[in-house]
């Protein structure tokens, strides 16, 4: 790849010249800007953004940092920010923590050596003080997505909203037991609770965080002789509930007559499951779009600090698995 200096070299001019010329300067002699540009592109040069970014210019690159790529929600997710980001004329450095906190805080030290613009992420623990103290020494901005960071620019669905759009949802079809698969500090779980509390069931809900296929099953075993009470279960995303509805199949239970599921995050496999998979659907691009945005005036206003949140609000889907 050729650099500046061989460009100088080749075009008889000197290497600060090339630079003002490749960098949009427009005080060089028309000639001489014609010959370096040209030069250019015979050869393909390539700017160096690491260096740029040394040198205090912008690198137009954007740092995002997932949770689970795996999960389709959030590969949706990337593509949608690349999408948007490419508008702007901005690339993506992409990371996949997989909810690993040490993951996660190596790829922020990443991203700030590669000195990009700025961050977009996914936190695993979006109240974890350590985690935001981390994103606040990273000299560049730093935006959420997906959830709502204390301390951070935020753009999220309400999922305590969402959990008490499904609640409501159960309650109208008549199931009477309520499983919640996921962390009990998820706020889709909170507002799921807090519905049912508010309808006299909350003695009826039990929360356990998926640890393994077996332990599972037998979670859904334990349910098998109170089949005439329905059971509703909530998962806290689409993965877990593709599997709970495979074990509930297993345990012969009837869906959704004895036993329904909704998910979280509406992803493709939703839709073309059978029986369909009721879903909590996210709007993805809007997101995407607001985050970007955000974070672009970020860049551009660094000195302006009032935080700002953006809580949009999530769609059920109902389909036949409840």
């Amino acid at each position: 790849m050729i650099t500046m200096t061989e460009i100088a070299r080749l075009t008889r001019v000197s290497q600060p010249t090339v630079s003002r010329v490749l960098n949009g300067n427009m005080n060089v002699a028309p000639d001489i800007r014609e010959r370096v540009l040209a030069c250019a592109k015979e050869h393909n040069y390539q700017p160096n953004v690491l260096a740029k970014g040394l040198q205090g210019s912008k690198t137009h690159l954007l740092g995002v940092i997932l949770t689970d790529i795996s999960n389709g929600f959030f590969a949706d997710v990337a593509k949608a920010i690349e999408t948007e980001a490419r508008k702007h004329g901005y690339s993506i450095i992409l990371f996949n923590s997989n909810y690993n906190t040490d993951n996660e805080l190596e790829y922020l030290d990443i991203v700030r050596r590669y000195r990009v613009d700025g961050v977009l992420a996914v936190p695993i623990r979006e109240t974890s003080q350590v985690w935001r103290g981390y994103a606040e020494k990273l000299e560049v901005p730093v935006v959420a997505v997906t959830r709502q960071a204390k301390g951070l620019d935020s753009v999220y669905v309400d999922h305590a909203e969402a959990g008490k759009m499904v609640a409501k949802h159960m309650i109208d079809q008549g199931y009477k037991q309520f499983l919640f698969i996921g962390k009990d500090y998820d706020r889709k779980y909170g507002g799921f609770r807090q519905a049912l509390s508010e309808w006299g069931q909350a003695e009826r809900v039990t929360n356990v965080v998926y640890q393994d296929d077996t332990q599972m099953k037998e979670v859904l075993r334990a349910y098998l002789p109170y089949r005439k009470q329905r059971l509703g279960v909530f998962a806290g995303n689409d993965i877990y509930a593709l599997r709970i509805l495979c074990f509930l199949q297993e345990l012969q239970f009837m869906i959704p007559a004895e036993a329904g599921v909704v998910g979280f995050d509406d992803t493709m496999m939703a839709r073309y499951l059978r029986p369909g998979l009721t879903s909590v659907s996210q709007p993805i691009e809007r997101m995407a779009q607001e985050a970007v945005s955000r974070l672009l005036y970020r860049i551009e206003h660094a000195c302006e600090h009032p935080l700002w949140n953006c809580p949009l609000h999530a769609v059920l889907v109902p389909r036949q698995s409840s």
